[in-house]
């Protein structure tokens, strides 16, 4: 990409995509949008070099995206559908992409397109936002740029993951509880600004296990997540209604219990209830996060290779069926499963998950790629090695360093993956679409783009460029 500012771009872009003097966007040419435009546009709204053309790129990627057929929406429709027995038999897949983000996007894309997949998620974790230097609105206009560049149409699901309440702060009390709450309000807004339709809501980590009573031990975790849901169902646009997720167990601790599930539910909604407006009744979460036997980005061994899970199946599986039966949601969600083996997959349907978290998975593979520079791999090896010494535990081999802490290194190396040349990036998009195709046929999500256009009716939300 080379330096233009925004208005040079627009200029070369004539007849194809432009604004007039009021900010109103017209899209007069599709194919050259995706062909001619689209690549240095979500470029331009990344690395632009003042906030304000980045804000300018991002609407205009927004506005030419929804007439090109992108609806950023709520998956909420299709999991009540769910929840009500009609939509059934696939796990929809919720695909965290921390670096080389438009390249990544590309290739999931092109498999949904290639399998006539409607179920699939675009996530970011709060946690990931800080380390890849990905806000709300870069990481929805990055991921919507990627969809209309492969030709996509239809209902596109963003979602913020693991909008997780930090521990530590809470338990301080005081003005610190009350900035952590504000931290993840102030988060919801922006995300809901953004265009994401759905919000994860993470306060499993609140939850105290000393309590004798499992109501007791769910009791904060139940009350701030209506506290945020309340403040989610404020900020809907309208005619959208956002999916809520609910998490009970946190990764890499105990396995969820039905009891832990039935004492959150019943808590959160009488809180919640509590909060609605005389006039409204606000629904409650769509699916709920458990705890089943795996951890986040799985466990490296001394020589880099992955130790292999036991997952409790029939945690997910029974938690689904109390969710459907007395509260009308899709079900449970699965987090920690990237690095499971092939033949885990076709396990979460057949267990009648809603929906599973992926992420590492993707960035080894654009790591360990034969393509990926070796100079470039060093350069952020050796960041690590200076800015993340202190993760460092005793006895850790250097494969396990750096397995586990090179999520880290995209955010600085941001420009440098992203430019890239284009043979590499498609070597490794290639590598990726094989990954996303297996996936996608293991979790059953081929053809559920038909389920998609029947249960869920993404409306249009109108942008103008800032002017």
């Amino acid at each position: 990409m080379s330096e233009k500012t925004l208005e040079q771009w627009l200029e070369s872009w004539r007849g194809i995509l432009e604004v007039d003097a009021g900010g109103a966007v017209t899209l007069k040419d599709r194919r050259r949008l995706r062909d001619e435009v689209m690549d240095d546009l979500a470029a331009a709204a990344v690395f632009s070099a003042t906030e304000k053309e980045r804000e300018r790129a991002r609407a205009l990627v927004w506005e030419s995206a929804r007439q090109a057929g992108v609806r950023p929406w709520s998956i909420q429709s299709l999991y009540d559908a769910m929840g009500r027995g009609e939509v059934k038999g696939f796990t929809t897949p919720a695909i965290n992409l921390r670096g080389m983000v438009y390249d990544k996007a590309r290739a999931v894309v092109r498999s949904v397109l290639r399998h006539e997949v409607g179920a699939f998620i675009f996530e970011l974790a709060r946690s990931e936002m800080g380390y890849t230097f990905q806000r709300c609105g870069e990481y929805a206009t990055v991921v919507i740029a990627a969809a209309v560049r492969e030709g996509f149409e239809g209902p596109l699901f963003i979602q913020g993951d693991h909008y997780q309440v930090n521990a530590r702060k809470f338990a301080q009390g005081g003005e610190t509880r009350a900035a952590e709450i504000q931290a993840l309000k102030d988060l919801i807004r922006e995300a809901i600004a953004a265009g994401y339709g759905n919000i994860d809501i993470d306060a499993s980590t609140i939850v105290d296990l000393s309590k004798t009573t499992v109501k007791e031990q769910q009791r904060d975790n139940f009350a701030v997540s209506a506290e945020l849901a309340a403040h989610v169902r404020s900020l809907e646009p309208k005619g959208m209604t956002l999916s809520i997720g609910g998490e009970i167990g946190e990764v890499g601790k105990k396995n969820s219990t039905p009891d832990e599930f039935r004492a959150y539910m019943d808590g959160l909604l009488e809180e919640l209830g509590r909060r609605a407006p005389s006039s409204s009744s606000w629904k409650g979460p769509s699916k709920i996060s458990v705890q089943t036997g795996t951890e986040h980005g799985g466990i490296p061994l001394p020589d880099g290779t992955i130790a292999k899970v036991s997952i409790d199946f029939s945690v997910l599986k029974e938690i689904t069926r109390i969710a459907r039966a007395e509260y009308a949601m899709a079900g449970s969600v699965q987090h920690g499963a990237s690095t499971l083996p092939a033949e885990a997959f076709d396990k979460f349907p057949a267990s009648d998950a809603a929906e599973v978290h992926l992420a590492t998975d993707f960035q080894n593979i654009a790591y360990e790629h034969p393509v990926f520079p070796r100079e470039l791999k060093a350069q952020m090896y050796a960041w690590l090695d200076k800015e993340c010494a202190d993760e460092k535990k005793p006895g850790m081999t250097p494969e396990q360093f750096y397995y586990k802490t090179r999520k880290k290194a995209w955010g600085p190396f941001k420009r440098q993956c992203w430019d890239l040349p284009e043979s590499a990036r498609a070597q490794i998009r290639g590598a990726l679409e094989q990954k996303f195709d297996l996936l996608f046929h293991k979790l059953g999500v081929q053809g559920s783009a038909e389920a998609v256009r029947k249960h869920v009716k993404a409306g249009e939300i109108v942008r103008k460029v800032p002017v």
